[in-house]
């Protein structure tokens, strides 16, 4: 027999929680489907080193409507790790040493020039395609406008260094509309961007926001139900699991990542747009590591550049007997999240005297359910795609943080999309 429901979301990551808790309260009959066997998506807390560590999304910032909103709801707190004692970075093969504040002053000038027009270019953060002159810029990469600007050895490779960290991304394959929307939505300051990007998170973790969603959700909430088809009308949808079951439902949220979404079998098939964009792929293809070292350790952190596979490394937990650091890489291929050998070689860049006990992660690009880490664009994807991405057909609708208007490949896109979705699918029916 076929079970039925009025919404079945396929996902159940903080979008589709997010879109399962505003249904369910408007008294529709909900079901989720998510494939892992835990719910979060690319949301992930995990005990290992000893700590709770973030295995995927992790920032949270005032300038983040949507995600301080859930933080309000559910009386979370939030903490930062240890302020940066020490900083390490490059000029040529040299390496540099000084405070927090050497290395800002470092990189504010070519970070002034670079995202100088970005009110002009992106004047409503909220509407990031809104600027019909904005398929001029998206041509571009970060790469190219950082070239364009000449700086200096030593400049130049500190500024690269920080977009690889922000786009988890080669430079020259992450798109300039990129870092305007970041530094867009934090109102043309790029000292604002990064901290909202990098400084504050959760202090119970992701799990809590996810566990909280949940747990407000009038929803039948399935675990380990990976979706494998969606066969659809005007009217109506089949889903088919991948044991062989079967739901209809009158309204469908998907809430893949833009990567994913090609390996869906969908009837009729989906938009140009969302098909062009699946096979393109994002940009970000990186790799996030937390590393273990004998301490104690003064809290630092450290910027090499592109072309190094760890491009940034930064204490994030101290402690008597070790600290924990948080690293990230712009190529998952060249270093893994469980290669201790390698990560000890890619810490003696900037310096030889950290002892590494243990290392860990997860590889976001190997993971059948996500394919990808959070969302940069590609040159000319924002402009050509993102409308068509949002947009719904027929009962299909699409909920993912890789949609967001506002901060796109955020827990608080996550959230914006979600509202925004049952929001649709509320007014719609």
């Amino acid at each position: 027999m076929t079970e039925h429901a009025d919404v079945v979301i396929v996902g159940g990551g903080v979008a589709g929680l997010i879109a399962a808790r505003e249904l369910g309260n408007t008294g529709r009959e909900v079901v989720v489907l998510e494939a892992r066997d835990r719910l979060g998506g690319r949301v992930w807390t995990d005990h290992r080193l000893g700590r709770d560590l973030e295995m995927g999304g992790t920032w949270v910032h005032w300038t983040q409507p949507h995600i301080w909103s859930e933080i309000t709801r559910y009386g979370l707190k939030v903490t930062r790790g240890p302020r940066p004692e020490e900083a390490y970075w490059l000029a040529g093969q040299e390496v540099r040493s000084g405070s927090l504040q050497d290395f800002m002053d470092l990189v504010d000038p070519g970070m002034r020039r670079l995202l100088a027009g970005t009110m002009d270019w992106i004047p409503r953060p909220d509407d990031p395609t809104g600027n019909p002159d904005l398929a001029a810029a998206d041509t571009w990469s970060v790469q190219d406008k950082l070239d364009e600007l000449r700086l200096p050895a030593e400049e130049y490779h500190a500024n690269e260094a920080a977009w690889v960290g922000h786009f988890n991304a080669p430079p020259h394959e992450g798109a300039f509309t990129s870092a305007l929307r970041w530094t867009a939505a934090a109102a043309g300051h790029w000292h604002l961007m990064h901290e909202a990007s990098a400084v504050f998170r959760l202090s119970a973790g992701t799990r809590a926001l996810v566990a909280a969603i949940a747990a407000g959700a009038r929803a039948d909430i399935r675990t380990s139900a990976p979706v494998r088809a969606i066969e659809h009308d005007a009217h109506r949808a089949r889903i088919r699991l991948a044991d062989g079951r079967q739901l209809t439902a009158d309204s469908v949220v998907i809430t893949l990542p833009q990567n994913l979404l090609g390996t869906l079998d969908v009837s009729p098939p989906l938009c140009d747009e969302k098909r062009a964009a699946a096979r393109e792929k994002t940009a970000s293809r990186g790799v996030k590591l937390w590393i273990r070292v004998r301490g104690p350790v003064r809290p630092f952190f450290a910027y090499s550049t592109a072309h190094h596979p760890l491009s940034v490394v930064r204490t994030e937990y101290t402690g008597t007997h070790d600290a924990v650091l948080v690293a990230f890489g712009a190529d998952a291929t060249r270093i893994g999240p469980h290669d201790t050998e390698a990560v000890r070689k890619a810490l003696t860049v900037w310096r030889d005297d950290l002892e590494v006990l243990e290392v860990t992660g997860h590889d976001w690009m190997a993971d059948p359910h996500s394919g990808e880490t959070w969302m940069i664009h590609r040159p000319g994807q924002l402009t050509s795609y993102l409308r068509g991405m949002q947009r719904s057909e027929g009962v299909l609708h699409f909920a993912s943080s890789d949609n967001a208007d506002l901060w796109a490949g955020f827990i608080d896109g996550a959230v914006e999309r979600g509202l925004r979705v049952a929001r649709d699918i509320a007014v719609k029916h």
